[in-house]
């Protein structure tokens, strides 16, 4: 009998009574992880030597489950996905990592990604593309790639996962799962590797929003190491989850979701919308307030541009100590400096370089006024316009993307350039350090489709909490891709 496809409780009560331990749970994960990476590419590193540990009364004691390859992780290969660090073994480990081991949670491997978390699609890491488990022609989207496909599959209830534009939460929706990133800061980001450090987020890929509550629970805290973090012990985000809906106000963007708006839409944009708007009719019917609201589309297709101008003037500085002089591969040539060029250009992806030369670009003295500093602009304008709606509602609510995982394929096919600003505005939910989680809602052309729910700072219980009524009136919770769903 197989565990690693139950829930959190579920496992842990199968523990405590003595139905199964720790060190066969680690079996059937590493016997998973094995055949998942056939199948899908989903790993960096598996853990063989992994073994079970005494369990407690801590809902996570015993259980294994991955880690994104851009967690440190002490005495374990750690890459990034990236040939720059393609041989690098941290010295010590992520503060949420330390807190995981403490509680007696156990990493079985370490889930790939696209490069140093620079990518939606999964297709960038230096071990190769990450194939989706519904369905192995598509992407995973990303950047948390790995992490999805193999909570999707059953390898283990949860994997940790990095989110700086939506590299949590669309993952999540194209793999059926869950995807969590909690308020900025809830958990701290030390000893991880930092892409963007104003727009980066821990989070978690589960099977429910319940697992997402436990496992954040034990992630999140106060960290000395990491200035942005804060005091959340007054926060308990599992034992505040409750199915009381009724009264809850929640709005959805007409710009976003009305289909009038997409004249070019294909039918899987058409369905995703029809799921959506079944939801939005779910939540009047479970007591919600609901209402459309309408944003400036300028500003919202505004969004991307700002999000790709951050982020690459932000990467462009936070991974300039990756030289090859101070760890990683050396380069070649006679002088620090060529050696240094030659690292760097045999080591990253043809994408990372773009980024960071529209990064190095943007920061150029002449040039930081018109690009960066009204990208800040734009992106304080997107924060105050969500945080008005905020002082009305308790969510605003969307579909994730513009349908299901997009083929492999097809990933240089020309979209619609109406679809962009629906396909990115995640990122808002970066840009303000907003609480926002991915749950499955139904599919389209038997792949599986999400929907999002985004509130204000340290309003995560509100968030969780309408996710939680939300998925307890849906039918796929739990789901595991190509295993026996409702859906």
């Amino acid at each position: 009998m197989g565990y690693m496809n139950k829930s959190i409780k579920e496992i842990h009560e199968d523990l405590i009574n003595g139905k199964v331990t720790s060190d066969e749970l680690v079996k059937e994960a590493l016997e998973k992880s094995h055949e998942l990476q056939e199948k899908c590419n989903a790993f960096v590193t598996i853990l063989d030597d992994a073994e079970g540990v005494e369990v407690t009364d801590n809902l996570l004691s015993g259980i294994p489950y991955g880690v994104k390859d851009n967690y440190s992780t002490k005495g374990i290969l750690t890459t990034g996905s990236s040939n720059t660090l393609k041989d690098y073994v941290p010295f010590f480990s992520a503060t949420a990592i330390e807190k995981l081991d403490k509680v007696g949670a156990v990493k079985v491997n370490k889930t790939a990604m696209d490069e140093f978390g620079m990518g939606g699609t999964g297709t960038t890491a230096h071990t190769g593309i990450q194939k989706n488990p519904w369905d192995t022609t598509r992407i995973c989207a990303g950047s948390s790639s790995g992490s999805a496909a193999a909570v999707a599959a059953g390898v283990y209830p949860y994997a940790l996962g990095t989110d700086t534009g939506d590299s949590i939460r669309k993952p999540a929706a194209y793999c059926g799962i869950v995807g969590y990133k909690p308020t900025y800061g809830m958990i701290s980001r030390y000893g991880v590797f930092p892409f963007a450090s104003s727009l980066d987020h821990l989070g978690v890929l589960t099977r429910s929003v319940e697992d997402a509550a436990i496992v954040v629970d034990n992630m999140k805290g106060i960290d000395p190491k990491d200035m942005t973090s804060w005091d959340s012990k007054g926060i308990n985000l599992y034992e505040s989850l409750e199915n009381n809906p009724k009264g809850k106000k929640v709005c959805y963007v007409k710009e976003l979701c009305d289909i009038s708006n997409y004249p070019n839409a294909d039918e899987e944009l058409k369905l995703h919308l029809e799921n959506f708007h079944k939801s939005v009719d779910l939540c009047r019917s479970l007591g919600m307030e609901v209402e459309e609201v309408s944003v400036d589309r300028d500003l919202l297709n505004a969004s991307y541009s700002v999000y790709v101008v951050i982020h690459s003037a932000e990467a462009s500085s936070n991974m300039s100590n990756l030289t090859g002089i101070i760890f990683g591969p050396r380069g070649e040539g006679d002088n620090y400096i060529k050696m240094m060029k030659d690292h760097r250009t045999k080591g990253f992806s043809p994408l990372i370089k773009r980024r960071f030369i529209i990064g190095s670009y943007v920061l150029q003295k002449e040039n930081k006024e018109r690009y960066f500093n009204n990208a800040q602009r734009a992106r304080r304008l997107l924060v105050d316009t969500w945080k008005e709606l905020f002082k009305k509602y308790d969510a605003v609510i969307s579909p994730v993307g513009i349908g299901p995982a997009k083929k492999i394929d097809e990933l240089n096919k020309k979209y619609d350039t109406n679809t962009v600003a629906l396909d990115e505005q995640l990122q808002i939910g970066n840009f303000g350090g907003f609480p926002s989680i991915t749950i499955p809602n139904g599919f389209v052309n038997n792949l599986p489709v999400g929907i999002n729910i985004t509130g204000n700072c340290y309003d995560d219980i509100n968030v969780l909490n309408i996710a939680y009524s939300l998925e307890i009136n849906m039918n796929y919770k739990g789901q595991i891709a190509g295993g026996d769903n409702n859906g």
